[in-house]
């Protein structure tokens, strides 16, 4: 008989999971509140770019995937995985609502010997002094009735080259029999599983690897500023610098880093360092340099075409990252607001994300003062925009 896995969270992490588990051999049962997303996914329709409707239905046809609004009180899982978001809230801080209701939904299930592992960004110590007292209140069980693990997620929506399969996973469990239990059931679909020292040291880890994106990011588009006032183009100075060998990672300027992870998780980590009294003050210049972008664009457009007011505007690519739909903390929602502030008329294209803000993407064409290209998505050709200014955010000149 196959195990039975839950996975609270159907997005960009959740269902490649859960579509990995299930082709691995499991009965994978993922969970989502939005109840458009769960009758497009049971209808065989992907919402993400890198899944096909067809891996979706094939797995359902077999019996070993299907997706639910809730778990059924009678819901007997071997593992629970929750990957919900954990985003900021309207003050810039770590926002775990998302997090505590589905833990909290796993609580009212959980059963003597179950394995629960977030796979959410969180703050080091939040798994142990959080989310471990939530499953014990809800279920009424003692910890050391049920095994609870945290595996940072590592998924790259688009990634042609890096897959669930192949990237290496971190796993840390509450006890060595938890770390063991996670470390083999991931192993069943990914071909490397690391066992961390503790909790808090996954938990960490996590917030370090997209601490380092954005730091790097950050000051890459310093040096694109700099580049463009003496006029070269950073991306040669990339891929100049990027012949050397060692010590060296290229990275690539941008309208701002978007995204669940770049732009947040820096924030989580700093978060946890405020409460230790410990400074970050990379992290903080990197988010200032980050939120400064799209102002800096601003001030370019408007220095192309001597003033914006009643100038119109294309921004070409809205979400937060080539060749994805996705639209969560894009950069892009900055530039729109900056350019129509100084009296810009702004349409947008981008036939990934298709409808944004109550607002339809347009057709590239010549009928524009500028075109800004914000997220360039391989599909776009740029032709029909005849003779129009183009400011590139990617680095030109």
């Amino acid at each position: 008989m196959k195990e039975i896995i839950g996975v609270i969270g159907q997005g960009y992490v959740g269902l490649p999971l859960s579509l990995a588990a299930a082709s691995a051999g499991f009965n994978v049962f993922g969970v989502d509140s939005d109840l458009d997303k769960v009758s497009q996914i049971n209808s065989g329709n992907s919402p993400i770019e890198d899944i096909s409707g067809e891996e979706i239905s094939s797995l359902i046809r077999t019996g070993s995937y299907c997706c639910l609004t809730h778990f059924e009180s009678d819901f007997d899982a071997e593992v629970i995985l929750i990957c919900v978001p954990t985003p900021l809230d309207s003050d810039h801080k770590p926002d775990l609502s998302y997090l505590r209701s589905a833990v909290e939904s796993v609580g009212k299930v959980l059963k003597k010997g179950g394995l629960v592992v977030i796979e959410s960004t969180i703050q080091p110590g939040t798994t142990r002094d959080l989310l471990v007292p939530i499953l014990e209140k809800v279920s009424g069980l003692k910890r050391d009735q049920f095994l609870v693990a945290y595996s940072p997620e590592r998924i790259d929506p688009a990634n042609k080259t890096w897959k669930i399969s192949n990237t290496p996973k971190l796993v840390a469990g509450l006890t060595e029999e938890a770390g063991r239990k996670a470390k083999d059931f991931y192993s069943k679909f990914i071909s490397q599983v690391d066992i961390c020292d503790s909790l808090e040291v996954a938990e960490t880890a996590k917030l370090l690897e997209n601490s380092f994106r954005l730091v790097n990011i950050s000051f890459i588009n310093e040096l694109a500023i700099y580049c463009q006032k003496i006029g070269i183009d950073v991306n040669d100075v990339i891929k100049a610098a990027a012949t050397k060998p060692y010590g060296f990672m290229p990275f690539y300027p941008s309208v701002g880093v978007g995204g669940h992870c770049i732009p947040v998780d820096p924030l989580y980590l700093a978060s946890a360092a405020k409460e230790a009294g410990v400074p970050t003050r990379f992290i903080e210049l990197a988010d200032q340099i980050n939120l400064e972008m799209p102002d800096y664009f601003v001030g370019r457009a408007n220095e192309i075409l001597g003033g914006l007011k009643g100038k119109k505007v294309l921004v070409i690519g809205v979400s937060y990252k080539p060749n994805v739909a996705d639209v969560r903390e894009t950069p892009v929602s900055s530039l729109i607001a900056g350019l129509e502030k100084l009296g810009a008329s702004v349409s947008w294209h981008d036939e990934l994300v298709k409808t944004w803000n109550n607002q339809s993407s347009v057709a590239i064409t010549d009928q524009y003062d500028l075109a800004i290209i914000a997220t360039p998505h391989d599909y776009i050709q740029l032709d029909n925009l005849g003779n129009t200014p183009v400011l590139n955010t990617r680095g030109s000149k």
